[in-house]
């Protein structure tokens, strides 16, 4: 079976993700990489978090458009929109999160997953 197309389409998901979260000004967009953790959810984690309700509303919707427009796409499942804190976006082997900096810092996701590559992805607003 050929792999090849999967990871295209992972990587492109991941980049229209990553555009989305700049388009609104995403500070400390993070990827971490969970293909080598046995029994993992899901492949990758886009983590970023914003100023405020408003601002994580904006940039979880500014994803969810990027994304379609980008690649057809839309989220199987999403959560969080209603106090807007912690946005959580299923794309299936994608999981985005955008939180508000305060319970990005609560929750800590990046040492959670330690034994995962994690990359910091530079933005303009860091």
């Amino acid at each position: 079976m050929n792999k090849t197309p999967k990871v295209r389409d992972s990587e492109e998901l991941i980049n229209a993700i990553i555009e989305g979260i700049q388009r609104k000004k995403g500070i400390n967009i993070t990827k971490i990489d969970l293909t080598k953790i046995n029994h993992s959810e899901c492949n990758y984690f886009i983590i970023c978090h914003g100023n405020s309700t408003t601002q994580v509303d904006a940039i979880a919707h500014s994803v969810e458009d990027t994304v379609e427009e980008i690649t057809g796409d839309t989220a199987w499942h999403k959560d969080g929109y209603k106090n807007s804190i912690w946005v959580l976006l299923d794309y299936a082997d994608i999981m985005v999160h955008v939180f508000q900096n305060d319970a990005r810092e609560f929750y800590n996701l990046e040492n959670l997953w330690a034994d995962a590559t994690i990359e910091t992805i530079n933005s303009e607003n860091d």
